[in-house]
């Protein structure tokens, strides 16, 4: 491209990326989230692209499925992975507005994952026809993602069947913007305590304190973390009580696991169930539950990562592979079906889910041509 050319390409996508910026759409906002979903869809209604919503009921926002298939064409495709969704909460904005200082252009969800998707997107517009693209393209946009995608999760192992990759708009990483090959598999851990209320001055030695109870299980837990096994456990809520002068007779703590394949998550679930009660007059609950199952970095996700350097060369600039890495997208899911998956092909930045989270702006054009290239050739 031309320097005239690329300038262009450059503000047209920092100006849309700003529109989508300053309509906020936190994940619990299915208000905003509709919102956002019809502004996506305007910003396409001249093209050639077809369009397909997946209403996911009252308490989310859809499911958009834009694509250019022929009518009939039922092939295994390429499937593209974003989500719409944002970690921050209405009025955000006021505290962090949408601002460019220098190469870097701020704003609540810019880098996680809006200018992501607008990358893709605007590549897509350009090879809208079914003859553009080797694949048909399948872009399929989730409203739920950054709480776990349990609603859109369904739809996205069933795109994922019919696929033959997928690559996911997640942003680079911070390092010389980095793609992910494999990412930690993630979950809860939830333990609740179940003693006896009493007056806490008048019949003390008639309750059974369930906070104290799970203080024990706090610890118990954080020691199960083990970095050369590649586990992290960390209690991040607890919850008991009621007023100071009650022994309390209820208490649950939730903590985040991570473990980076699925023998470590075996693991790590049979020493949680060895979890047992201290005080035998109080009961305990516990509950493992794996959101999302590790992504492995296999051959056929190797094969990929190597056709994909080759078309960001062709854009200008080199892909390189970030380690694995302890958070976790829906890439989890596709590539646990085996299907070779890219992550982490999103904008350059920094900050995600911080006030200072941004993009820059220099390296717009270039990551948009390396997805012109990549949904062009990969066959």
């Amino acid at each position: 491209m031309t320097q005239n050319a690329t300038s262009d390409l450059t503000e047209t996508l920092r100006k849309q990326i700003i529109r989508w910026v300053e309509l906020e759409s936190p994940s619990h906002d299915s208000a905003s989230l509709r919102q956002m979903a019809e502004l996506i869809l305007s910003e396409i209604k001249d093209s050639a692209l077809q369009v397909e919503q997946i209403d996911l009921g009252p308490e989310t926002g859809p499911i958009l499925h834009i694509h250019n298939r022929a009518s009939g064409d039922d092939r295994a495709g390429i499937l593209v992975l974003g989500h719409y969704d944002t970690v921050h909460p209405i009025g955000t904005l006021e505290q962090n507005p949408c601002r460019q200082e220098g190469d870097q252009l701020f704003g609540p969800g810019i880098y996680d994952m809006k200018s992501g998707v607008v990358l893709a997107l605007s590549a897509l517009k350009e090879l809208a026809k079914p003859e553009d693209t080797q694949l048909p393209i399948d872009l399929v946009l989730v409203p739920d993602e950054e709480t776990g995608s349990h609603y859109s999760r369904d739809h996205i192992e069933a795109f994922a069947k019919k696929s033959v990759y997928t690559l996911v708009c997640e942003p680079a990483r911070v390092e010389e913007g980095r793609c992910v090959t494999a990412r930690k598999g993630t979950g809860a851990i939830f333990v609740t305590a179940h003693g006896r209320p009493s007056h806490a001055g008048i019949h003390h030695e008639k309750g059974r304190n369930a906070i104290e109870e799970i203080a024990h299980h706090v610890l118990a837990l954080e020691k199960l973390t083990d970095y050369e096994k590649g586990i992290t456990v960390s209690v991040g809520v607890i919850k008991g009580g009621t007023t100071s002068n009650v022994v309390p007779a209820w208490c649950q703590i939730k903590a985040d696991f991570r473990v980076p394949n699925a023998e470590m998550a075996d693991y790590l679930e049979q020493q949680v169930k060895q979890l047992t009660n201290i005080n035998p007059d109080i009961r305990i609950e516990v509950e493992f539950k794996l959101n999302r199952p590790a992504m492995d970095r296999t051959e056929a996700t190797a094969a990929l990562l190597a056709r994909c350097q080759d078309y960001a060369l062709q854009a200008g600039f080199e892909l390189k592979e970030a380690p694995m890495t302890g958070g976790a997208s829906d890439a989890n899911f596709t590539a646990a079906l085996g299907i070779p998956t890219l992550d982490g092909l999103g904008a350059d930045g920094n900050g995600a889910h911080t006030l200072k989270e941004h993009i820059l702006v220099s390296t717009l054009a270039q990551r948009r041509q390396f997805w012109v290239h990549t949904l062009a050739q990969l066959d």
